[in-house]
């Protein structure tokens, strides 16, 4: 089949009808509920690029197993320029969002990439696995499938592991094996992206706790998001069907969804570990997915923060503040935080080597800090935002109000000083959508738990950093200076 057109993607979607549930109602086609039919026409977009004839060779590939033109973004990179052409491609997914979609399908796509080269680690569960994850991932980059994953606890007793709830099936968990498969019941958070996916991937948390019972806990698989039992809890929508009022949400909105398992079936050739707590809790350390992931997502988070520098610029001179320092200021420090993911994404593919699994794997500190910084960066961004924006990004009219009986009242009060009143309210919608709507809200959340707790994410960087280096420097001197010390004492 090969990579996918746009109106490929929405007829398989359409072929595929889900149990899916937002504001009280039943949805089975989601190609056309006005909350996700924006979405699912930007995830169209997307593919359609994989067939400009100006973008071919940054989009595609040819499959090593069918000849067929896939995408870019399941390339194995065995060589530093496979490193940059992989990058190429997720740099034209993330510019045509402006960043805001964090689970764009190549996110995905870089992780089953690595599982697949890291086959031997789930063969340590049972050999068949290693196979699994090898065929799944080659039927995913064959036939062009979007995912979405899952992998966190519904929030219920933090207090307690999975296996300690009030409930055990509050909890995904395994309740039977069959010989066709395994049965999972139970709940899982957040599946962003999940109602318009093809397919879930359901992964473990990576802090399992090794308490009793874990073992029913710990698994990896994936299923098509139209298996039965499988259902999916939305939250409320932001895409209004306003696309000149709301023009982000109007895109860009993902979906966030709570997944529950009703007795699914997971058929064997679709399991990749089953039951092994330690290797649950080191997959992604160990197969280095969560580095082609993280890589994949600096990419995004430079084309965020470049968004955001073209918008707090572009409003600051369109209501003439640019002369004020302390504009400048603000401007320049959005500047600093997008020339930092810049650098933290080259230092990353300079220092690129090739791993255990033969696959040339980025650089993991400078991506690590990346990880870290953004979630503290992007807050203050969208408070420059609404620091230069300031009441007017109150004072907004709609589309409506400026084609109505208010149109020369919005033409005379809302003008700006470099533009007519219809540019400047669009450019000011645009920061609101991006800073203060319920669209805008929610990026900020997402952003600040991306990777997971902040803490946690520090805490890790933390463990897997090596210290040896510096600290072996601060040794060394401190015996040149008892050295020196003792040689220009007193005679």
């Amino acid at each position: 089949m090969g990579a996918r057109t746009g109106r490929e993607f929405v007829e398989d979607l359409r072929n595929a009808p889900r149990d899916v549930y937002i504001e009280g109602e039943h949805v089975r086609d989601v190609t056309r509920h006005p909350r996700l039919r924006g979405i699912v026409r930007t995830l169209a977009e997307l593919y359609d690029m994989q067939h400009d004839p100006a973008l071919r060779d940054d989009m595609t590939y040819p499959s090593p197993a069918t000849g067929e033109r896939v995408g870019m973004s399941f390339l194995t990179p065995r060589t530093g320029d496979d490193l940059v052409r992989r990058r190429r491609m997720m740099e034209r997914w993330a510019g045509h969002t402006l960043g805001m979609m964090g689970r764009s399908p190549d996110y995905l796509n870089a992780s089953f990439m690595a599982f697949a080269a890291a086959r031997s680690f789930f063969a340590q569960n049972d050999p068949a696995y290693g196979e699994n994850v090898a065929r799944y991932y080659e039927r995913v980059r064959d036939h062009d499938l979007c995912l979405t994953h899952t992998l966190i606890a519904p929030q219920v007793n933090r207090a307690v592991g999975p296996a300690q709830q009030a409930d055990p099936t509050i909890v995904a968990r395994i309740v039977r094996e069959t010989d066709a498969g395994i049965v999972i019941s139970g709940g899982r958070m957040l599946a962003t992206l999940g109602p318009v996916a093809d397919e879930i991937a359901v992964f473990p948390s990576t802090v399992l706790r090794g308490q009793p019972g874990s073992e029913d806990y710990a698994f990896a698989f994936a299923i098509p998001c139209d298996t039965p039992g499988l259902r999916f809890l939305c939250r409320e929508g932001f895409d209004l069907g306003r696309g000149i009022d709301h023009p982000l949400a109007s895109r860009f909105e993902e979906m966030d969804a709570v997944v529950a398992f009703d007795n699914v079936l997971v058929p064997w050739e679709r399991v990749f570990l089953a039951r092994d707590v330690d290797l649950c809790n080191d997959v992604y350390g160990e197969t280095h997915a969560v580095i082609h992931m993280a890589h994949q997502v600096v990419v995004k988070n430079i084309a965020k923060s470049e968004f955001f520098l073209g918008l707090v610029s572009l409003l600051a001179e369109t209501i003439g503040i640019t002369q004020f320092q302390h504009v400048q200021e603000k401007i320049a420090e959005v500047i600093t935080y997008h020339e930092s993911m810049k650098a933290l994404l080259r230092a990353a593919e300079v220092d690129a080597a090739l791993d255990v699994y033969g696959v040339m794997c980025p650089a993991r500190p400078p991506l690590d800090v990346a990880r870290n910084l953004f979630p503290r960066m992007y807050p203050r961004i969208v408070e420059i935002v609404q620091l230069l924006g300031a009441s007017g990004l109150m004072a907004l009219p709609t589309e409506a109000d400026m084609v109505g009986e208010a149109a020369a009242d919005i033409a005379k009060y809302l003008q700006a000083r470099t533009a007519p009143a219809r540019e400047r309210v669009r450019l000011f919608r645009l920061a609101w959508d991006a800073s203060l709507s319920a669209f805008g809200s929610r990026q900020v959340l997402y952003e600040r738990f991306f990777f997971g707790d902040p803490v946690r994410m520090m805490s890790a960087l933390y463990n897997v950093y090596d210290k040896e280096p510096a600290m072996e420097r601060v040794r060394a001197f401190l015996e040149r200076a008892a050295a020196g010390g003792a040689e220009e004492g007193p005679a």
